[in-house]
């Protein structure tokens, strides 16, 4: 290469990095691997180093990963917060063992800490106190999330025994793949498109604004680096897993000390095997000097600490040949594109698809049938495309067209600006959306009819007895004379498990009619503010959302939903089929102690729920409201409560109340309700 081509090859690589960190850090959505862009990252290192006078001021080789939010305050770092160098194979992690020698001398020690695959953060604590809670950002500032950060159960509020008066403590915040799959599992339900993986759900749960839905999330912490003016302690181990340990701060169990680099390689093949038995996502090990001496003696470099590196594990991929690609249209009629391949076996298994995401990753891997493909398994689990052998492509292929119609019914996809998948928008005339909805409908958190299972719902819908789910109430034992294997008493089971849904509570039926956004929690809000269907389609968008957690985009769906004649005459059906449309009457009033008053909720709080606290007050006389105004009576506050609410309530005069504050107010009348609550759960 010429000069001209060197100085436009490290621009491009520049900037090709700095998207990269941008999607990882500040999006929480990255779209190549680990290994790829550190290959990227050393060859940019190795072109600087040839060729200095072409390296750009922001070069991410100079810079630590990453950038703010514009939703928080952006704090500057007390003390920066550095990335660390990686490494993927033995001999480079021999070669920074020997370079950390030369400076100390034959006797190391190194602490192997497990690389959770998570967010990074920093907490600071002040006389036992946590004060403050600021991710990386830039390494030099970052996001405060303190409010956001006190949600997650394993965050220690306040420490217990001797510990420090004032220090900084990082961490990694992670979500174990249980509480992932949960959460996916309830996006699915309300016809959301699932999340990616944990480490993006749990980067993007600290950037939510309402504190009661992180709360929501299933997060946990484990912190790793104790940070002082004057540190008391000689070592990492003792600093970490014998005083942080015991002044109550989450620390990890799987730390190891080694007394040298091969007792470090031993851990790292212990743990490259026993890493696919845990709850969580790794993704490699870092391994640091011990002696906090050395540390100092080692310094850093512009980027990175001298004494401390990632050893990353190797995900297993494999290469196959892409015969073609399908697309599946979903419940909510998402088009997801598939790739069809040939079989190869990886981690345990024979895979023959993989997924695809959607039109813009095609095009951005540039994908095309009859290529050789990479195949992993994100997470380990789910097997995606990677990239493509170009050396391998045969010359004349075309790049791929995504289809412009529905595979299943030939309607036009439509796409939605602010969205990455195409939809199918005839969600009650095809095929699969309208077996997808009979299955949601059935399902037991629904109707929970469980002698309709997707066979059952596929069968009913092609023999044309079951087009939409009130035609469920219409069945009768002639209508399955004839099919095979349908006898008497599995007719009967069938048509039982019908009549039998007509008695489940109104909050569940709307959850099953399948409207988009609307989940379990949001159908429950719902039914609990509109006490029934028929002021529930009364409904605008404005008052929708003068319900407590109901945004404007699940306003926009109901609305949608109820505004077109086909649902309004399924709805119809069902009444005249019995279903419960209208709240069960229960939660009756226990005192008119709150009678004439106004609250207004926000916060998270120990001893009940927002949705408890609300039933609390409408049943001893009082009214919610979902936002501060001068008819505001009270501003019931609990933890990580709204600022703006705090700092209305505080121009207008209206007086705050505490957790305690208001149960001393309902008296002997809170512990009744709590009873009638839990007799009327059971009935449920």
């Amino acid at each position: 290469m010429d000069a001209e081509e060197i100085r436009k090859k490290i621009s491009a690589l520049t900037q090709t990095l700095k998207d990269h960190n941008y999607r990882y850090y500040v999006l929480a959505e990255p779209v190549i691997s680990d290994l790829e862009f550190d290959r990227m990252l050393k060859e940019l290192e190795y072109l600087e180093k040839e060729y200095p006078q072409y390296v750009l001021p922001d070069s991410p080789t100079r810079t630590v990963g990453g950038g703010l939010t514009n939703e928080f305050v952006s704090v500057p770092h007390r003390r920066r917060m550095l990335s660390l160098g990686n490494t993927y194979n033995e001999e480079e992690l021999r070669d920074f063992d020997e370079r950390v020698r030369k400076v100390t001398g034959d006797a190391v020690e190194y602490v192997c800490e497990l690389k959770i695959d998570g967010l990074a953060i920093s907490l600071f604590y002040e006389n036992g106190q946590l004060v403050q809670a600021v991710t990386r950002g830039d390494g030099v500032s970052g996001d405060d999330v303190t409010m956001n950060v006190k949600t997650i159960r394993s965050v220690t509020p306040q420490l217990h025994g001797d510990y420090l008066p004032s220090f900084e403590i990082r961490g990694e915040i992670f979500m174990h793949r249980k509480g992932f799959e949960k959460l996916n599992a309830e996006r699915i339900s309300n016809g959301d498109t699932p999340y990616a993986n944990p480490r993006n759900v749990a980067a993007g749960s600290l950037k939510i604004k309402d504190v009661a839905e992180v709360a929501r999330r299933p997060l946990d912490i484990t912190l790793y680096h104790l940070l002082v003016d004057e540190m008391p302690f000689d070592t990492h181990f003792d600093a970490i897993q014998k005083h942080a340990r015991s002044w109550g701060l989450k620390v990890a169990d799987s730390t190891r000390l080694c007394r040298n680099v091969e007792e470090v390689l031993a851990y790292l093949h212990e743990w490259d095997k026993k890493r696919h038995d845990l709850s969580f996502d790794t993704d490699g090990v870092v391994i640091k000097v011990n002696s906090l001496r050395m540390q100092e003696e080692l310094g850093f470099t512009a980027k990175v600490p001298r004494w401390a590196i990632a050893y990353k594990f190797q995900t297993e991929s494999a290469l196959t040949t892409l015969l073609g690609i399908s697309y599946q249209v979903g419940r909510t009629g998402a088009i997801t594109p598939v790739a069809e391949l040939k079989p190869v076996f990886l981690l345990g298994t024979t895979v023959k698809r993989a997924s695809l995401y959607n039109a813009d990753e095609i095009e951005r891997l540039d994908v095309r049938p009859g290529d050789m493909v990479f195949i992993e398994k994100g997470g380990e689990i789910i097997p995606k495309v990677t990239g493509v052998d170009f050396s391998k492509r045969e010359p004349g292929t075309e790049p791929v067209r995504y289809i412009s119609h529905c595979p299943e019914c030939g309607t036009e996809l439509v796409r939605h600006e602010d969205e990455a998948l195409h939809y199918c928008p005839n969600e009650d005339g095809c095929p699969p959306q309208v077996v997808g909805k009979i299955e949601h409908f059935v399902a037991r958190k629904a109707m929970d009819i469980s002698s309709i299972g997707s066979q059952m719902a596929t069968k009913l819908y092609e023999a044309g007895l079951v087009r939409k789910v009130s035609d469920l109430y219409k069945l009768q034992a002639s209508d399955f004379t004839d099919w095979p294997g349908m006898g008497e008493k599995s007719i009967q089971n069938l048509l039982s498990g019908v009549e039998q849904s007509r008695e489940i509570p109104f909050e569940r039926v709307l959850f099953a009619l399948g409207i988009r956004h609307v989940g379990e929690t949001v159908a429950k809000k719902l039914a609990g503010a509109f006490r029934n269907v028929e002021a529930l389609e009364k409904a605008g968008v404005e008052e929708l959302t003068a319900v407590p957690e109901i945004g404007t985009v699940i306003a926009e769906s109901v609305v949608d939903w109820f505004a077109r004649p086909a649902h309004r005459q399924m709805l119809e059906e069902l009444k005249q089929a019995g279903l419960q449309l209208e709240k069960a009457a229960g939660g009756e009033p226990v005192s008119s102690k709150l009678q004439g008053l106004t609250f207004v909720i926000s916060g998270v709080f120990s001893r009940f729920s927002r949705d408890e606290a609300k039933d609390l007050i409408e049943r001893n006389g009082g009214k919610c409201a979902g936002s501060v105004s001068s008819k505001t009576n009270y501003l019931l506050a609990g933890e990580g409560m709204g600022p703006a609410k705090l700092q209305k309530a505080e121009d207008l005069g209206v007086k705050l109340l505490s957790e305690e504050d208001f149960l001393a107010m309902l008296g002997d009348t809170a512990s009744e309700s709590g009873k009638a609550e839990a007799s009327q759960t059971l009935l449920f």
